[in-house]
């Protein structure tokens, strides 16, 4: 095939090479549809689909391995398909209310009607036009049905989250509380429960000769993360030590790589203000009682992983989902700003060697903590924001700096310009406006492979 087909293929949304698609790694995380976990989900009249010829017996081991393994996947617990297939029986007045609260912080959100949520038209974000303003922009509507509770908590997301809403907020659209209220205790008494269940059950196997390896590189990045003031209490140490070995053992198609230590911090720190209003990274967490620790430590380790869910083949063995998003990244910015592209291939400025990181830890290194929560109010409010979003707010983030990339003239100069940007004063509008234009660069680029073609 010409180099002209692959670049059609590859621009093509729904074609399997999508810059940020998703490699299902079948593992404990990824089971094949078995009709027979789902028996009470399929209405009468629709058919399972047919067994694989010659594996009479496949279906029976898949439900025994379930049964032991059933915390590596709730079936039945928060997936938007089971939401939009038991509609009637959500309570959406209570989950309108939060999304109603939500909204309140930037958008004109008029008087809720029985069975609706209207924004005002003008609502914006950083003097940019809101991205769901124009019923148009379809790309970054969810696959949820149109009015759902949780769709409308995500357009109202998408422009940021008030902080002492914050907290509900992600773990509704991570979707590790369920829309209906009624049933969001048990699940989080349940889900608590399970994962101090894994440490009892697993965290004294990491001096395990099997396991020790695992542990001390945990143990080795968990200082150099930052905030250091926060990261280097001992509580939180040991917080973290625990949330990061526990996932590492449950997926070993990936095991604990680096990048995924960071992807804790911003629900530890969320979650943390459920309890105290000062900031976070000059608070004692050991002051906290110990029930909200415990609750605050299992809140973090589901939400992360349902994030690392979406991203896994970023961090399985050789990393591809990582590679083929900075490859799309290169080619992403050489079609937007042909400029910036030739003067880093001019003074052999290989993308890899300063996107790495920005895929690897979705910008946490490149942006302060307070930028980052912002970002991830957008990313979780976008259907596989950490995933395909990411790559054009990355080429946004890049060609924001073209002024100083333009005046750097040798390959150290670059390096040291891409590795150290200077966003240590970012706010709210600054990263607003990179949203936007990531928006921007998505809506001109999915599905239109031949936009502007070289």
């Amino acid at each position: 095939m010409s180099s002209d087909g692959n670049k059609k293929q590859f621009w093509k949304r729904n074609a399997a090479k999508v810059p940020g698609s998703i490699q299902h790694v079948y593992g404990a995380q990824h089971p094949p549809f078995d009709p027979l976990l789902h028996a009470n989900l399929i209405k009468a009249g629709n058919k399972p689909p047919p067994a694989t010829p010659g594996k009479p017996k496949k279906a029976t081991t898949f439900q025994e391995f379930e049964s032991i393994t059933s915390d590596a996947w709730d079936v039945g617990d928060d997936d938007d398909e089971l939401l939009a297939m038991a509609a009637q029986n959500l309570n959406i007045e209570v989950v309108m209310e939060t999304a109603n609260k939500v909204g309140r912080r930037s958008l004109d959100v008029f008087p809720l009607e029985p069975d609706t949520l209207a924004i005002s038209p003008d609502a914006s974000f950083a003097s940019q036009s809101s991205p769901y303003a124009d019923s148009r922009l379809v790309k970054s509507h969810s696959e949820a049905p149109i009015g759902s509770p949780r769709e409308e908590l995500r357009k109202l997301s998408w422009s940021g989250i008030p902080r002492q809403v914050r907290p509900i907020a992600w773990k509704l659209l991570s979707g590790y509380l369920p829309a209906n209220a009624e049933r969001r205790e048990s699940v989080l008494q349940r889900k608590r429960q399970e994962y101090f269940g894994f440490i009892q059950q697993y965290y004294d196997s990491r001096n395990d000769e099997h396991h020790q390896d695992t542990y001390r590189q945990i143990h080795i990045d968990i200082p150099r993360m930052s905030p250091e003031n926060l990261v280097l209490q001992p509580k939180v140490t040991e917080i973290f030590e625990r949330i990061l070995f526990i996932w590492a053992i449950r997926h070993p198609a990936s095991g604990y790589v680096q990048g995924i230590n960071d992807l804790v911090t911003p629900f530890f720190v969320v979650f943390v203000f459920e309890y105290i209003e000062e900031e976070v990274e000059n608070f004692d967490v050991s002051s906290l009682q110990e029930e909200a620790l415990r609750n605050i430590e299992a809140d973090s380790f589901w939400c992360m992983s349902k994030l690392l869910d979406g991203i896994q083949d970023n961090y399985t063995f050789a990393q591809p989902g990582i590679q083929r998003k900075v490859k799309a990244l290169e080619e992403l910015v050489s079609r937007i700003d042909e400029s910036v592209h030739r003067h880093m291939q001019q003074y052999e400025v290989e993308y890899l060697q300063f996107a790495f990181r920005w895929m690897n830890n979705l910008l946490m290194r490149e942006l302060p903590l307070r930028c980052t929560i912002r970002l991830w109010d957008t990313y979780q409010a976008e259907p596989e924001g950490f995933s395909h979003f990411h790559l054009y707010v990355c080429a946004a983030f890049l060609v924001r700096w073209r002024k100083e990339i333009l005046e750097e003239r040798d390959f150290q100069g670059l390096m040291i310009l891409l590795q150290n940007l200077p966003t240590m004063h970012w706010g709210n509008e600054e990263v607003s406006v990179l949203l936007a234009e990531a928006y921007r660069l998505k809506f001109a680029f999915a599905d239109a492979p031949n936009h502007y073609k070289r």
